[in-house]
């Protein structure tokens, strides 16, 4: 088994993350020895839907220092009040809750248990839980969701995984009225990946309504299938973009949605596939470690961008992303411009091609060898020493 990154808190903890990332696999073997409540099963679903203090007895039978998880608890959200009064009850129970989803526990009023359990969440594999068996060509066709690595057919895995999530998460849900209109914009949201999120243009592109759009967004992130990425303002002098950029969790899933044609360049859609690629480890290495790091992009109104801006009390970092082979001068206009703005900064360039590079102030990378080193609790200051 690969050993995964993620580290389980001392206490209670909520454990989200996509279908396919490995939650349960990862419970499963961290509480081999723990109480399993299977909410994937029918039976236990109609049981404890019924009765939700059924878990009390379950637990009060347990000794003090029992380990209970509950798997994808969004299907009996009604549970959420017995697991805090149990916690309450300060017996010395621990409750690992797994989920795909909060929606449906944020639609029905529930606090997720008012802080008393940490909100953690698992990613599709980074590189360098992999080892030697990460290829950056494979994690650009297939992504690095578990549940597609470890299929003898990855592509049929993928174009079924977002049909299982529009039937089983979205459909039996009730989250949207006419799931053909949420199929559509799907695949016209695809096409902003690891871009600017302009609302009005994929409400166009999916003809369905402005306000619309903006409420399958917030499913889709409430979903965990996608998110946004804010604009870096700090201390800004220059006049900033305001929209948000917006990115698929995996660049399999990606590829699976993104429509492809006669229209389309096949670079586009592999520059795009990158660039999601480096924000899902950027967003991984961000959640698994210990220090606190925030993650943007910058862009100013005249257009000159960098892709991320890493923020946190190691200091401050933006890093490019090209898809090209060779390194040119005009690949570090972005760079040098936040260096003027931010002159403690540090410039990370990733590219496709074999050789590091210091050009100037910019440290340029292999991106297969960045993401295949990349760790949590590693700095990104390991780069350039």
């Amino acid at each position: 088994m690969i050993r995964r990154f993620f580290q389980p808190s001392r206490g209670s903890f909520f454990l989200f993350g996509p279908r396919g990332t490995g939650k349960s696999t990862f419970v499963h073997q961290s509480f081999a020895d723990a109480l399993f409540v299977d909410l994937l099963d029918p039976e236990s679903v109609r049981s404890f839907s019924a009765r939700p203090e059924r878990l009390g007895e379950l637990v009060g039978a347990e000794p003090r220092d029992k380990t209970i998880v509950v798997d994808e608890v969004q299907r009996v959200p009604e549970l959420l009040p017995v697991v805090h009064k149990l916690i309450e009850q300060r017996k010395g129970w621990t409750f690992v809750l797994t989920g795909s989803s909060a929606r449906k526990l944020k639609r029905t009023g529930i606090d997720l248990l008012g802080g008393r359990a940490m909100l953690r969440t698992m990613h599709p594999f980074m590189g360098a839980e992999l080892g030697a068996s990460f290829r950056l060509d494979g994690a650009l066709q297939h992504g690095l969701l578990p549940i597609v690595l470890a299929s003898e057919s990855p592509e049929e895995v993928l174009r079924s995984y977002a049909a299982l999530y529009l039937r089983e998460e979205v459909q039996m849900e009730g989250l949207v009225r006419n799931i053909g209109n949420f199929s559509h914009f799907l695949e016209a949201v695809s096409f902003s990946h690891a871009s600017i999120l302009n609302i009005s243009n994929v409400a166009r592109d999916a003809e369905v309504e402005r306000k619309v759009v903006e409420g399958y967004v917030r499913i889709l992130e409430d979903i965990l299938l996608g998110w946004r990425l804010p604009v870096f303002t700090r201390k800004a002098k220059r006049q900033l973009a305001g929209h948000p950029k917006f990115f698929l969790f995996d660049a399999g899933v990606f590829r699976s949605l993104r429509p492809r044609g006669p229209l389309d360049r096949p670079g586009e859609i592999e520059g795009q596939a990158l660039e999601g690629l480096v924000a899902q480890h950027l967003s991984a290495w961000a959640a698994y470690s210990s220090q606190r790091r925030e993650l943007f992009y910058w862009r100013t109104v005249s257009g000159v961008e960098v892709d991320f801006v890493v923020y946190g009390p190691e200091g401050i970092w933006a890093i490019e992303v090209k898809n090209s082979r060779n390194v040119r001068n005009a690949d570090l206009r972005g760079l040098k411009a936040f260096k003027d703005e931010y002159p403690q900064s540090g410039l990370l360039l990733l590219y496709r091609g074999i050789e590091r590079l210091k050009i100037g102030e910019v440290l340029c990378l292999p991106c297969s060898e960045f993401l295949a080193s990349l760790r949590p609790d590693h700095s990104l200051e390991q780069y350039f020493s």
